[in-house]
């Protein structure tokens, strides 16, 4: 048993294991974004590894909601996050509103600060801030992080819930879940979602939230590549 747990290691590189957050198999997970039973877009993160040791997450969240066949709300988001040994260490993005906003957020560690640019501005931060990706479940015990929608920093409250049974493509499993809130931003058009979140093994497989503008229909975003 002992030679062949020192085989299974050895086929993943160090980069792996360095990182806070599990990595699937096939350096891909996808997601559905499913509302009031129908699925109006999708969340889709790649994991790159790059020969100097970098890991990127490249994510890409589409969103089209159509009413009587004419669009009601759209909303589109890419990011590329690259971390190394476990740290991040910068962030390429881009979002677009259902309005007129977009916002380009950019950011890079230095030797002091992680410089970032977004809604606000440009911000010198702490080192150590992560960025607001829920696949990261360790991103779930810091106070502040990265919005990397908006390029700012809010400050999260987070609640752990008791162990829940779903269903994740007809599969029954015991999942950790957890209550999110967030600080708002006083540019913010209104409250920041409550997300709930549950998670298996680690890994991010279900997640559910309310739109302020669209109060009465519950967004959730599911795991459809997951098998147990």
């Amino acid at each position: 048993m002992k030679h062949f747990l020192i085989i299974f290691l050895s086929l993943f590189s160090f980069n792996v294991f360095s990182q806070p957050f599990p990595i699937p198999e096939n350096n891909e997970v996808s997601f559905d974004v499913i509302r009031k039973n129908k699925n109006i877009g999708s969340l889709v993160t790649k994991f790159i590894e790059e020969d100097d040791g970098n890991l990127i997450l490249h994510s890409v969240l589409d969103i089209d909601v159509k009413v009587l066949f004419f669009p009601a709300y759209k909303f589109f988001q890419e990011t590329k996050e690259t971390w190394n040994n476990g740290e991040f260490i910068a962030i390429d993005g881009f979002t677009d509103f259902e309005d007129d906003r977009e916002y380009i957020i950019l950011g890079k560690d230095t030797d002091k600060y992680f410089i970032a640019s977004g809604m606000d501005g440009k911000l010198n931060l702490d080192k150590n801030i992560v960025p607001l990706n829920y696949w990261n479940i360790n991103m779930l015990k810091e106070k502040e992080v990265f919005d990397t929608q908006k390029g700012i920093v809010r400050t999260i409250d987070v609640k752990i819930l008791e162990d829940e049974k779903i269903n994740i493509l007809d599969n029954e499993i015991l999942a950790n879940k957890f209550l999110l809130n967030a600080s708002k931003n006083p540019k913010d058009k209104g409250p920041f979602p409550e997300y709930t979140l549950w998670y298996f093994n680690n890994e991010l497989v279900k997640m559910e939230f309310i739109n302020p503008k669209d109060k009465k229909n519950i967004i959730k975003i599911i795991r459809n590549d997951w098998s147990q």
